[in-house]
């Protein structure tokens, strides 16, 4: 294949279970991709903030990636905004009274991501911010979610201890095509614009890029990732996913993502191609 974009989800795909990856590794393969001009594209539920904390000792060799974060509602080339797909007011506070009647979700809590800041509420105390600061770099705290001072691309519910997939089906079941539901299998479920997923944020870049379906590689693990996964003919779903995963994409890993599974298929591509 003449490959030109490789994309990659990265909890549970290209992170191990730590959260780290083999920098070194990483790090040949692509500048052996920069080189040869082939994206590489970190696609994820995650925000850009985040994701180029995690790409620190990479980026700090020069080196350049292109995002697909917040999944799907804002996609970079490298560092440039190509595309952002935002809520509406009256979207936002619609999905916000609906978690308000959820009889599940009086323990649980709301974020709101905007393209520069996160917002929670101002009941969020000092232990649970500290949580989240982990992924969320720029939190405000504000009086009412509806006074964020941005407009907002996703509405995040973190739950513990619940089914998130019963969650996402309420969402869909109640709003239909009107947004779009996604669970990330970590407790989260994001909500964003409708036909908003890694798949059409990819797509933008695609076309940027002139890039066809068959040039481009995928790699995932979750059902947010389901609907890249399933557009690009080579994508692989991981060795590790869950079990409900494995009949939904051909294509796996020899490895799993505590083995750099990721990096072992792209050792092979690049060789390849």
């Amino acid at each position: 294949m003449d490959l030109k974009v490789i994309a990659s989800d990265m909890d549970g795909t290209f992170l191990r279970d730590d959260k780290s990856y083999n920098v070194d590794r990483f790090s040949e393969q692509l500048a052996e991709m920069n080189h040869r001009n082939i994206k590489f594209v970190a696609a994820s539920g995650n925000k850009i903030s985040h994701l180029k904390k995690i790409f620190a000792p990479v980026l700090k060799k020069g080196l350049k990636i292109s995002y697909v974060a917040s999944n799907g509602a804002a996609s970079y080339d490298y560092d440039k905004l190509v595309h952002a797909a935002f809520l509406s007011d009256q979207q936002i506070q619609k999905v916000i009274d609906w978690n308000a009647e959820n009889p599940d979700s009086d323990n649980n809590f709301v974020i709101l991501t905007g393209l520069k800041k996160s917002y929670v509420s101002n009941h969020a105390t000092p232990e649970l911010i500290k949580e989240i600061s982990e992924w969320y770099h720029d939190i405000e705290q504000i009086d009412k979610l509806m006074e964020s001072k941005e407009k907002i691309l996703e509405v995040t519910f973190l739950w513990k201890n619940v089914d998130v997939a019963k969650q996402v089906d309420r969402l869909r079941r109640v709003f239909g095509d009107e947004v779009h539901s996604t669970g990330s299998g970590f407790g989260n479920v994001d909500v964003l614009a409708a036909d908003t997923n890694k798949a059409t944020g990819l797509k933008f870049l695609q076309k940027r890029w002139m890039a066809t379906d068959q040039q481009i590689v995928t790699f995932g693990d979750n059902e947010n990732d389901l609907e890249m996964l399933k557009k690009y003919p080579k994508s692989y779903l991981m060795i590790n996913s869950d079990i409900s995963m494995q009949t939904k994409i051909k294509l796996k890993t020899r490895l799993d993502n505590n083995h750099d599974g990721v990096l072992d298929v792209i050792d092979s591509l690049l060789k390849e191609n």
